[in-house]
C-alpha cells in the first residue's frame, strides 16, 4: 500500500498499524474513544489548539469503509429531540415589536456559546424557520440578535460551506487543489431568522451587516483562523434576496436544483439564488495565496 491521503492526512502503512495496535490493545473502547485516543496520540488539533477528535472519527470510518481496519460496531443512534413550543404552551405571546427600526436600536449580537443559549437558538429555528433545524455540525459561529429592550428579534448560524459550488469556485478562482487548502476560509449563512413577531423594515439588513461585520474575529477566537468569504442560498420561489442586495451581497448566479447524491439527474429540489459576502478587500488573495489572481478584487 502506498501513501493515502485521507480527510487532510497522509497516511503510511505504520500508521495503519498503529490504529491497529490500539484497537487491539482496547478492544473495548467504543469509536469515539478511539477517535479521541488517536487524534491524542498524533497531536492532531485545529488552529485554536483543540483536538480534532471528530475528524480523526471520520477518518476511521472511512479507513474502515475501504476495509483497512477493523472497528467496533457503532453504537445506535438515539433520536435528536428538540422540545417543541406550542401555541398552547402556558404564557402570554410574546408582543409584537414593530415600527421604525432606530425604535429598538441599538441592536446587539449575543455569540451562543453556552447550553442555554444554544438550546434556545435550536428550539426557535426549529419551530419558526421554515426549513427546521437539528443542530450545527462542525465549526459554526450562531448568534442571538437583542434589541435595545433585551427583547430576542434574530438567530443567525454561520457553519461549513458548500464544498463545490461552480460559480463561487469561479468567483474565488481558486483550483481544486487550492479549494481544499483554503477551505475552511469561508462559511455558509445556514440559518437566518428574524423571528414572526417583529416586522420592522430594514432589520434583517442591519443585523446581517453587523454579523459579517464581525464573523471572521469571532471565527478567528473560537477556532483559531480567520473566515474570508461568506457564502448563502435563498430560496427563488420563497425569497427575493432583498435583504442580501441592501447587505451588500454579491449575487453570483443560482442553483441547478439538484443534490450532490443525484448522480442520475431525477431528484428535484427548489431552485436557490447564491450570494456571496467578501469579508476582506484581498480575499482572494488570502483564498488563492500562491497565485496572482490579476487585479485588486
Amino acid at each position: 500500500m502506498g501513501t493515502l491521503k485521507i480527510q487532510g492526512r497522509y497516511l503510511s502503512e505504520a500508521d495503519l498499524a498503529e490504529i491497529g495496535a490500539l484497537r487491539a490493545q482496547y478492544p473495548q473502547w467504543p469509536r469515539y474513544r478511539l477517535s479521541l485516543a488517536l487524534a491524542e496520540r498524533w497531536q492532531w488539533r485545529n488552529e485554536a489548539g483543540q483536538l480534532k477528535d471528530m475528524a480523526a472519527r471520520t477518518l476511521l470510518s472511512k479507513l474502515s469503509a475501504r476495509g483497512l481496519i477493523d472497528l467496533p460496531p457503532p453504537r445506535p443512534r438515539t433520536p435528536r429531540k428538540i422540545p417543541r413550543v406550542h401555541p398552547s404552551s402556558p404564557g402570554p405571546p410574546p408582543s409584537a415589536i414593530c415600527g421604525a427600526l432606530d425604535l429598538i436600536r441599538p441592536l446587539k449580537l449575543g455569540l451562543v456559546d453556552s447550553l442555554p443559549s444554544r438550546r434556545r437558538a435550536a428550539l426557535l429555528l426549529e419551530q419558526f424557520h421554515y426549513r427546521g433545524f437539528r443542530g450545527a455540525v462542525g465549526e459554526n459561529v450562531q448568534y442571538l440578535a437583542y434589541d435595545a429592550c433585551g427583547r430576542q428579534v434574530a438567530v443567525m448560524v454561520f457553519g461549513a460551506a458548500a464544498w463545490k459550488l461552480a460559480s463561487r469556485d469561479q468567483f474565488i478562482g481558486w483550483s481544486p487543489s487550492q479549494r481544499a487548502a483554503q477551505f475552511s476560509r469561508i462559511a455558509n449563512q445556514q440559518r437566518f431568522l428574524v423571528l414572526p413577531w417583529v416586522q420592522m423594515p430594514h432589520l434583517a439588513s442591519h443585523l446581517l451587516a453587523q454579523a459579517t461585520r464581525r464573523l471572521s474575529q469571532d471565527w478567528q477566537h473560537r477556532y483559531g483562523h480567520p473566515i474570508w468569504l461568506v457564502e448563502s442560498f435563498a430560496d427563488a420561489e420563497r425569497f427575493k434576496a432583498t435583504t442580501y442586495k441592501a447587505a451588500g451581497w454579491l449575487h453570483l448566479g443560482e442553483t441547478t436544483g439538484r443534490t450532490r447524491q443525484d448522480r442520475h439527474h431525477r431528484i428535484q429540489v427548489p431552485i436557490k439564488t447564491i450570494w456571496v459576502k467578501p469579508l476582506h478587500p484581498r480575499f482572494r488573495q488570502l483564498l488563492v495565496p500562491h497565485e496572482t489572481t490579476g487585479g485588486s478584487p
